[in-house]
């Protein structure tokens, strides 16, 4: 099917019912066997329009990691506001690039195969933009095909964002090494006396404001510190970067910020687009912020194999755990039936997650129990497709990467 996102159902707040919304799920995948993945086209919907409200008119690049579904990044791209796909890996970027005219690189690159393919095809060269820190990265690039011989290549910069707090130190990821402006003018400048590449934009992800909740409960008040200092250092630093970077360079982007930090970074005067791609399907990490409250867009079912007692109710797979650090956070979170538990010294696993609570006694082999995953990405990973649902009926089936035999990380 071809899923258009300006006309799914006009209902938008039967996820804010659980106790229909989650039996309404179940009733319209009653058919299909074993495992299985939804996706609400009303909550991706609501979802989708929510995030263009947030920033304000500045337009949204789609972030494929958060999605690894074609049918719904094109569906979100059909919308009138977002524009363009930040992707993870080279051999993805060339994937995407055969169907999409502006692919960003969200990450550097040092796959051989993939830089010889993309340097001997000058249209997937118009399209992709590589994303460096360092001067090393061109050097991979300039090993694996001479300048001489290849097409020249589109290169943006990525510029650490986090905040060096006085006394506290490093506050955010660590990704880029080039962090003021002096730095990232300094590389800009090798860019531009490099022969075979041209340097065409900068992104700066906050991901201390953007992917830090500040509505999870104990240290809120720390959170909104931090962040309200940070946002104050990012804007005049990243201003700074863009005022030097134009003097080197006519850029034709300045990317910042995702799912968590729409409203910030959209009022920042130096950014020309935003980053955003988890609060489509929305994984339960999104679910501590004070600034928009997501649908649960995207879940899955597993079934019930076993009773090892009242009270317990075990259900075959689940242990579908987030990358990042190793918290409960991290864990898939079973949503219905309503106040189920995992056990603290088992919690998901690889082939069977035993579950507790006083719902659990109600569960019989053969039931469904519904999960959100931590990361909105990471569940299409562990799926070959997502069932479409609509008004309460399956409406299309949707392949995921793995669906489509892609593998990328």
């Amino acid at each position: 099917m071809t899923l258009d996102l300006l006309t799914t159902s006009p209902e938008t707040s039967s996820w804010t019912a659980p106790d229909t919304y989650w039996p309404a799920l179940s009733h319209a995948l009653e058919g299909v066997s074993g495992p299985v993945a939804a996706v609400d086209l009303s909550a991706l919907r609501y979802n989708a329009l929510d995030m263009l409200v947030r920033a304000s008119g500045v337009p949204i690049r789609v972030a494929s990691k958060s999605v690894r579904v074609r049918e719904i990044i094109d569906a979100t791209l059909g919308l009138p506001g977002y524009h363009g796909i930040l992707g993870f890996t080279l051999p993805e970027a060339l994937w995407l690039a055969e169907t999409h005219d502006d692919v960003v690189l969200g990450y550097p690159t040092v796959d051989r195969a993939a830089i010889a393919a993309l340097a001997a095809d000058e249209r997937a060269a118009a399209r992709v933009t590589l994303m460096v820190d360092d001067i090393a990265q061109l050097d991979v690039v300039d090993a694996v095909v001479a300048q001489s011989r290849r097409a020249e290549l589109r290169v943006a910069i990525d510029a650490d964002a986090s905040w060096r707090a006085p006394a506290l130190g490093h506050i955010g990821v660590h990704r880029s090494p080039v962090h003021d402006a002096a730095e990232v003018a300094n590389l800009a400048r090798a860019i531009a006396a490099r022969p075979g590449f041209r340097l065409v934009g900068l992104m700066m992800y906050e991901a201390q404001i953007a992917g830090q909740g500040d509505a999870t409960g104990s240290g809120d008040s720390v959170i909104r510190w931090m962040q309200r200092r940070s946002e104050a250092e990012l804007l005049e630093r990243r201003g700074e970067i863009v005022a030097a970077l134009r003097d080197i360079a006519p850029l034709e982007f300045v990317n910042g910020g995702g799912t968590g930090s729409l409203e910030y970074t959209a009022s920042d005067q130096a950014v020309t687009e935003l980053t955003a791609g988890s609060g489509l399907l929305a994984g339960h990490l999104f679910d501590g912020y004070r600034a928009f409250d997501p649908a649960p867009a995207a879940a899955f079912a597993l079934e019930v194999v076993r009773k090892p007692s009242p009270d317990i109710a075990t259900v075959l797979g689940g242990g579908w755990i987030a990358s990042g650090p190793p918290l409960a956070s991290r864990q898939p979170l079973p949503v219905w039936p309503a106040g189920l538990k995992m056990l603290s010294r088992e919690g998901a696993g690889e082939v069977q997650t035993p579950l507790q609570g006083e719902s659990a006694k109600q569960l019989a082999v053969g039931d469904r129990v519904w999960f959100r995953h931590s990361k909105s990405g990471e569940l299409a990973e562990r799926v070959d497709r997502y069932h479409l649902v609509d008004d309460g009926a399956v409406v299309g089936v949707a392949p995921t990467y793995r669906g489509e035999g892609r593998a990328f990380l």
